[in-house]
């Protein structure tokens, strides 16, 4: 499964945008402080929002698009409007 992933840190009031294909593992690497680089600094993450892609291209590419964005507000609107998600799926299904 492709999975785009965001967590959100309420102690740092910041987002982590990433993707994989396996989120529990993922997870569980954010977790291990020894591997984390930018999620180390806070140790109450949690996932905001998941977005299955069809394949790794087009979750990488909405992830790209996502941190592109630099906007904590679009990432917020992305779980109240899941029109916008649907969108981001079909511009770039072709990926």
């Amino acid at each position: 499964m492709n999975i785009v992933y965001m967590l959100f840190s309420e102690k740092l009031g910041k987002f982590y945008i990433g993707f994989t294909e396996n989120l529990n593992e993922r997870l569980l690497f954010h977790q291990n402080a020894e591997n984390r680089k930018f999620t180390h600094n806070a140790n109450d993450w949690t996932v905001f929002l998941t977005i299955e892609c069809i394949s790794k291209s087009q979750g990488l590419e909405i992830e790209k698009h996502i941190k592109s964005m630099k906007s904590q507000v679009y990432i917020r609107n992305l779980k109240l409007y899941p029109e916008m998600i649907e969108k981001l799926q079909q511009k770039y299904s072709d990926c």
